[in-house]
C-alpha cells in the first residue's frame, strides 16, 4: 500500500483529503447521516409514548426515506470504493447483509399503519439495527477507509450529487 499518495498507476493522490473534513468528504456525508436519522429515531420513541400515530407515520416515512437513499449510496458508491481500498470482505459483506435486513423492515413498516400493534416494535427494532449498523461503520469501517488512499472527496461529490437527485425524486 502506497504510504506517500501516490498510485501504482502513477497518478497522484491528495493524501490530506483522507483526513479533512470538509463539505464532500464521504465519511462527513455519511456519519451526518447517521446522525440525522438517529436523531429522528429518539423522536419516534417520544412520540410512540404519546402514542401520537399521525406523527409516528409521518416520522417513519420519513426514516424510511432517509434510509432508502443512505442505503442506495453506500451500496452504489461508497462500498464498491471501499472494497476496492481496503481488504477487509468479511466486514463489507457484513454491511450488505445488514443492508438487506434493514431493507427488510423498512419494507415492513411502509406495508403497516400505525395503528397496528406491532408497528412500533418494527420501527424499534429497525432503529437498534441501524444503530449496531453506524457502530460497526464508524468504529471499523471508517478508520480503515481514512488510512487507504481512497480519495474521500471526489467520493463525497458523487454521493452528494447522487443524494441530491434521489431526494428531488
Amino acid at each position: 500500500m502506497p504510504t506517500t499518495g501516490s498510485t501504482t498507476s502513477g497518478k497522484t493522490t491528495a493524501r490530506s483529503t483522507t483526513t479533512r473534513r470538509t463539505k464532500n468528504n464521504a465519511i462527513k456525508l455519511l456519519t451526518e447521516d447517521h446522525s440525522k436519522v438517529k436523531k429522528m429515531f429518539k423522536e419516534f420513541a417520544k412520540l410512540s409514548k404519546k402514542d401520537d400515530r399521525t406523527g409516528k407515520e409521518e416520522l417513519a416515512t420519513q426514516i424510511c426515506k432517509e434510509l432508502t437513499v443512505h442505503a442506495q449510496l453506500e451500496e452504489e458508491i461508497f462500498y464498491p470504493a471501499v472494497r476496492e481500498a481496503i481488504d477487509e470482505d468479511d466486514l463489507m459483506n457484513e454491511a450488505m447483509v445488514e443492508h438487506v435486513s434493514a431493507k427488510d423492515l423498512i419494507a415492513q413498516i411502509q406495508s403497516m399503519a400505525a395503528s397496528d400493534p406491532m408497528y412500533d416494535a418494527v420501527v424499534t427494532v429497525l432503529g437498534e439495527y441501524i444503530s449496531h449498523h453506524v457502530e460497526e461503520e464508524q468504529n471499523e469501517m471508517f478508520p480503515k477507509v481514512q488510512k487507504s488512499d481512497i480519495d474521500l472527496e471526489e467520493l463525497g461529490l458523487e454521493m452528494a450529487e447522487r443524494k441530491a437527485a434521489s431526494v428531488e425524486d
